[in-house]
């Protein structure tokens, strides 16, 4: 209904049928519904089954009179307001005071005025359309109130709840029937239950809140009396001169369970992460214990070493029999880390030991790709270069297998020989395919060999070009042999210019006496 609408549904009750028919004829002239009653209890009933917009009642009938049907009538219409009119001949004031009392809203004497009769049945719309307004705006809140996702208590100033939201029940669990007219602690676990009406108190006497216009994390509890984490927003507000407060309460309990569940993954990541890097160093410490042997201290060898990652799949080795010949070592695993730095180490401890029994170049190499092909998994191998020199005879052998080719510069720094990787690396076939034989050599006074893996020849700068063999003739050209390596070394830097190496990186140096 709205304040241009014109139509009532008006319940006309009377035990008299002739003044029935003429209420009837009236109501219908004037465009309304009409519904017909002849005693009180008839209008009670038709009252809950028609559900009028006004009733006009008569007082003297049998079976109930209309002063108990005003009363049953008004003790069910509890929603909207339903306006009840007494038309009767009882004309005293007496009688117009027990009207109003059982709930009437006006009164007509008979015979009925119809002129004033309609003058008020005008009057009465016009109420009725502007509560059908209020109940409307009503409804638009309400329907507005629930479907936000935070649930919305309102209470009064003792604590008592007023109204809920249809997210309150969702997150509490109460139907609304069951929460209306309760504590508001009913919300809460212990010990905020107990204290919370001494706190509202406190308020209540000019205390300051440090509730109200904030937004804190509390903890709540639904109907099940689980609790869960919430965050609470109390707002006050004033209704006909009384206080209200509106609570905004929002379940962040999942919200919760994921940070907790950040917090436990960060723990064990954190714990995994320190023990892997104890692992790591403990790891580091072995390798480096059987990396740098005696043997690399060596006067006449010059190296380096730069890994990729925390562990070199790179490894240089040096030693020298008890007979005095020089054994050098340059391997290069596949892959980087621990894996190929792990991939090696059967290669340190078969070199160390063979060159202590002055092995050929020959059957080390046997050795060292008998062991790994047996050892290794399918698709991991060592490419390697290895070298003998006998310092008294002034000749050396050499085997290189997968790496990259090996050079000799003279004194002034030219290219006088390379050494090509002919050679499959080791652990890829069995010792009847690889070819096993050296090449020999002899050298010039003052001449020095360079052994390389790929990741120096392949380290590429930021314009993507790559350092390759002839960087590294060009940085060993024209220059002495005992500032060599530190030419090659800075080269190498320059051409990098702060760009990283994506694999290991591997030189030596060896004089040839």
């Amino acid at each position: 209904m709205n304040l241009q609408m014109s139509k009532m549904k008006v319940l006309a009750v009377d035990d008299n049928r002739t003044n029935l028919h003429i209420l009837q004829v009236f109501l219908k002239k004037l465009g309304h519904d009409v519904i017909l009653a002849e005693n009180g209890l008839e209008a009670v009933n038709r009252f809950e089954s028609d559900a009028p917009d006004l009733i006009l009642l008569d007082i003297m009938m049998p079976v109930m009179d209309g002063f108990e049907a005003s009363r049953r009538i008004k003790a069910q219409s509890r929603e909207r307001w339903t306006p009840i009119i007494f038309l009767s001949a009882l004309n005293r004031d007496e009688n117009l005071v027990e009207g109003l009392d059982a709930g009437a809203d006006d009164y007509l004497t008979k015979p009925i005025n119809f002129v004033v009769l309609e003058a008020k049945l005008r009057s009465m719309q016009r109420s009725l359309a502007m509560q059908q307004t209020s109940i409307d705006a009503l409804h638009r809140v309400k329907a507005i109130s629930d479907n936000v996702i935070d649930a919305i208590v309102t209470m009064d100033e003792v604590g008592i709840i007023a109204s809920v939201n249809r997210s309150a029940e969702r997150v509490f669990g109460w139907a609304a029937t069951e929460m209306v007219g309760q504590n508001v602690s009913m919300l809460m676990p212990e010990p905020d239950k107990s204290e919370h009406d001494g706190h509202l108190a406190h308020y209540q006497s000019g205390a300051p809140s440090k509730v109200i216009g904030q937004e804190r994390e509390i903890q709540a509890q639904r109907r099940s009396g689980e609790s869960f984490a919430a965050t609470l927003g109390v707002t006050e507000i004033s209704l006909d001169n009384k206080r209200m407060f509106i609570g905004v309460i929002r379940d962040i309990s999942e919200r919760k369970q994921s940070e907790q569940k950040l917090r436990d993954s960060a723990r064990l990541l954190q714990a995994y992460y320190d023990q892997t890097q104890s692992e790591q160093q403990l790891a580091i410490r072995l390798m480096e214990k059987q990396l740098h042997r005696r043997g690399l201290k060596d006067d006449r060898l010059h190296y380096k070493v730069i890994p990729a990652e925390s562990f070199s799949g790179d490894i240089v080795a040096a030693a020298r029999s008890p007979e005095g010949r020089f054994y050098a070592l340059l391997a290069d695993a596949t892959g980087h880390g621990l894996t190929a730095a792990i991939s090696v180490l059967p290669v340190l401890a078969l070199f160390y030991r063979m060159t202590k029994l002055n092995r050929s170049v020959r059957e080390i190499v046997q050795e060292l790709n008998q062991q790994l092909k047996e050892s290794m998994p399918v698709g991991r191998f060592v490419a390697a270069t290895l070298l003998c020199l006998d310092e008294i005879e002034m000749t050396g052998e050499i085997w290189v297998g997968g790496t990259p080719e090996a050079f000799m510069f003279d004194r002034w720094g030219r290219n006088t020989r390379v050494f090509p990787s002919e050679n499959l690396a080791l652990g890829i076939v069995d010792n009847d395919v690889v070819d096993c034989v050296p090449v020999q050599f002899t050298w010039e006074k003052e001449a020095q060999l360079i052994l390389c893996s790929d990741g120096l020849l392949e380290a590429t700068n930021k314009d993507g070009v790559q350092f390759d063999a002839q960087g590294l003739t060009a940085a060993a050209a024209n220059t002495s042999p005992g500032n060599r390596f530190q030419q090659i070394d800075a080269a190498l830097l320059a051409h990098l210019d702060g760009c990283i190496a994506t694999d290991d990186v591997s030189l030596m140096v060896i004089d040839c006496p």
